[in-house]
């Protein structure tokens, strides 16, 4: 089924991840030099507000490096979480130092507790913690939802030296990720297609 078939049922409890929008990636330097989608934390702060005015589960997940030296650090101010998407009182904070917001979180039973069959996922880094966040919702069951313009990422370096751009890296993660894994959305997709 194509994504312009499909609407998101409120009735059905869909729960929005936010997965790592948090301050340290503002150094851009440090993750590669270069970063796509600048706009991607105010597309997910809409997604966010929608769904507070619609009393739908959300979830903040936080990157907590192991790495002393990474921003992401819990000892590091980079560790906190963009200013735009703040976390309400009540709303569960879901603490994580691996790719995938699944593993050693207890996020699954967290959203089986919620009554979230669907998800909804926006955050950072495209190739990394959404990748693997996404394809491991794939694999439990769960009808996802990945927000193409809520999500960003940054340049890598190939086996070879080659600088990958973070755009060219954003959309082959995307890519990967299509059907098999998620419905590759936007923003104004999921407001538009929420019913109840």
């Amino acid at each position: 089924m194509k994504a312009s078939e499909k609407t998101i049922s409120i009735a059905q409890r869909p729960a929005l991840l936010l997965v790592d929008i948090q301050k340290g990636f503002a150094d851009v330097a440090y993750w590669g030099d270069e970063r796509n989608n600048p706009d991607a934390e105010l597309r997910a702060s809409e997604l966010l507000n929608a769904w507070r005015a619609m009393g739908l589960p959300v979830f903040h997940v936080a990157h907590c490096s192991t790495n002393p030296r990474s921003p992401l650090h819990e000892s590091k101010p980079g560790n906190q979480f963009h200013e735009l998407i703040k976390p309400a009182q009540g709303e569960p904070v879901i603490k994580k130092n691996v790719n995938s917001a699944f593993i050693g979180t207890g996020l699954q039973q967290r959203l089986n507790d919620a009554g979230s069959t669907t998800l909804v996922i926006a955050g950072l880094t495209t190739d990394h913690c959404i990748s693997t966040t996404t394809r491991m919702a794939g694999n439990l069951g769960y009808q996802t939802f990945l927000v193409a313009d809520a999500t960003a990422t940054f340049n890598k370096k190939g086996i070879d030296g080659q600088n990958y751009p973070a755009e060219l890296i954003h959309q082959t993660a995307l890519a990967s990720l299509s059907d098999e894994f998620a419905t590759i959305v936007t923003t104004d997709f999921i407001k538009q297609n929420i019913s109840s």
